[in-house]
C-alpha cells in the first residue's frame, strides 16, 4: 500500500533494512557515535549550533518535555489547529498556567498580533506550529522569529513535526530556543524516535524549573547528551537510531538538503493546481504548506466511497482531521515521494471521482 497520508509515511527498503541491523550495549561508545553522528547531521539540517537531544517517544513526548521542562511563569500558545491546540493541553495537563490564542481553520498565525499579545509581559514561554497537518498551512516563521527576538526573557518553542526535512528551517537565524521534530514525516522513518534541538537559554531555564518530571525532563536529555558523552538516560532505540543516521547521511550527502527542498516545493504545486481545477484549497492567506495540502471537499464526493476505492487500488487516503472530516481531505506530499508517483495517485483519484 503506498501512503499519502501526513504521517506515517512509506519507508525506503534500504532504510528498512537498516532498522534490522544487530544489536549494541547502548552503554557502548559505539552508540556514543551514533548519537553524535546523528547530533551534527541535525545541527546541519536545522542549521543551528544548539544541542541536539533524542527521545524514544513521538514528537508529543519532547512536546511535553517542552512545557514541563521549560515554563517557569506562564506560557502562550499560538494555536493553527489542531495540533497547536493539543501542545497547549498538555501544559494544562501538567499544571501550568497556559493560555492559548487560535486561529480560524486556514489561516496562519500573524506576527504583529503575537507582538500585540507578547507587549502584556506575562509569558515567559511562547510556541507555535511551523506547519500544521490539519489545515494545510504553513506559518511565516521568519515574520514570527522577529518578532519573538525583542522578547529575550521569552522561550521560543516551535513544533516543526510535519516540516523538518522537507523545509528549510534555520533555527540559530530564527533564534529558536527550542526545536523539535519527529521521524514518521519529512524524515521518511517509522514513528518512534524525536529531536530536538535546546539552546543555552533553554537550558539555563530547565536549571530554573521545579517538578520537570522524570522520563522526559529536559536537563537530563541534555546532561547525558553532554556530560556523558553522548549517551541516553534510558534504553533508546537503536534500531530508529540506526535508520536515522543512515537517513540523515542520505539527505545532506547524496540527496543534498536543498534538492530535497525543491523536490517537496515542486509536489506541493503540482498538489494545489490539482486542487485548485477540481476542488478548493483550505489555505486562505496564501501561506501554504509544502508537505502536505488540505482540499476543502467543494465537490460534496463522498470521502468513505472514495477511501474505499483507493485502498483497491493500492493508496491510503486521508480524510479531514478532527471536525474537519469530510468537509476536507488532505494530500501529503513528504518525505520520499517522487513526482511520478504523486502524479500516479492525483490520476487515479480523477479515475474515481
Amino acid at each position: 500500500m503506498r501512503l499519502f497520508i501526513p504521517g506515517p509515511v512509506n519507508v525506503e527498503e534500504d532504510v528498512l533494512k537498516v532498522m534490522s541491523s544487530p544489536m549494541i550495549s547502548h552503554r557502548s561508545k559505539s552508540a556514543s557515535y551514533l548519537q553524535q553522528s546523528i547530533s551534527k547531521n541535525m545541527q546541519i539540517l536545522w542549521n543551528t549550533k544548539n544541542s541536539i537531544l533524542l527521545s524514544t517517544s513521538s514528537g508529543s513526548g519532547l512536546m511535553e518535555a517542552a512545557v514541563k521542562s521549560l515554563i517557569l511563569k506562564k506560557g502562550v500558545f499560538f494555536s493553527l489547529g489542531a495540533f497547536g491546540k493539543r501542545w497547549y493541553e498538555m501544559a494544562i495537563a501538567n499544571g501550568k498556567k497556559a493560555d492559548i490564542y487560535e486561529v480560524e481553520e486556514g489561516y496562519s498565525n500573524k506576527a504583529e498580533f503575537i507582538d500585540s499579545i507578547l507587549k502584556k509581559g506575562c509569558y515567559d514561554f511562547a510556541a507555535i506550529t511551523h506547519n500544521e497537518t490539519s489545515t494545510g498551512v504553513e506559518n511565516p516563521l521568519i515574520d514570527i522569529s522577529n518578532v519573538m527576538k525583542k522578547y529575550s526573557e521569552i522561550i521560543f518553542a516551535v513544533d516543526t513535526v510535519s516540516s523538518t526535512g522537507g523545509v528549510d528551517i534555520d533555527v540559530d537565524s530564527c533564534k529558536i530556543d527550542f526545536c523539535v521534530t519527529s521521524t514518521q514525516k519529512c524524515l521518511g522513518l517509522p514513528p518512534g524516535l524525536s529531536i530536538c534541538s535546546l539552546s543555552d537559554k533553554a537550558i539555563n531555564r530547565t536549571k530554573h524549573v521545579e517538578n520537570r518530571g522524570y522520563y522526559l525532563d529536559l536537563l537530563t536529555l541534555y546532561e547525558y547528551t553532554i556530560n556523558k558523552d553522548y549517551q541516553y538516560p534510558a534504553t533508546p532505540s537503536l534500531s530508529h537510531m540506526y535508520a536515522l543516521d543512515y537517513k540523515l547521511n542520505k539527505i545532506i550527502n547524496i540527496e543534498k538538503k536543498e534538492n530535497r527542498f525543491q523536490r517537496h516545493k515542486l509536489l506541493a504545486d503540482i498538489t494545489r493546481d490539482w486542487a485548485r481545477d477540481r476542488y478548493k484549497l483550505l489555505v486562505k492567506d496564501n501561506n501554504y504548506s509544502d508537505t502536505v495540502t488540505a482540499v476543502v471537499n467543494s465537490r460534496e464526493t463522498d470521502l468513505k466511497i472514495l477511501s474505499s476505492k483507493l485502498k483497491d487500488q493500492g493508496y491510503v487516503f486521508s480524510n479531514g482531521y478532527g471536525k474537519l472530516k469530510d468537509k476536507t481531505f488532505r494530500i501529503a506530499h513528504m518525505a520520499d515521494t517522487t513526482i511520478e508517483e504523486l502524479k500516479a495517485y492525483l490520476e487515479t483519484i480523477d479515475k474515481l471521482i
